[in-house]
């Protein structure tokens, strides 16, 4: 399935509003690396992230379903996001 435009735009602003990351998510593509290279994405951002995410999208996700390679880059995120809004 491919991710549309809109939901790319929608969790960019998303991700940028919660992580505070004034703007620069306007730059993100599938490959922009985010957990090891945001430092506003550490654990508590994880957290707020995941939060903003099911609030957002009206999605569940639980603990088990999030590892580190969810975060890698923002493409990861997007076909994570993807992924719970087709279940």
């Amino acid at each position: 399935m491919e991710p549309s435009v809109n939901l790319d735009s929608e969790l960019a602003e998303l991700v940028d509003g919660t992580l505070n990351l004034g703007g620069r998510s306007a730059s993100f593509n599938a490959t922009t690396p985010l957990h090891g290279a945001l430092p506003e994405l550490d654990s508590m951002g994880v957290v707020s992230l995941i939060a903003a995410l099911e609030e957002r999208f009206g999605i569940a996700i639980d603990d088990g379903e999030i590892d580190g390679s969810v975060f890698q880059t923002f493409g990861t995120l997007v076909e994570f996001v993807t992924r719970k809004l087709a279940a």
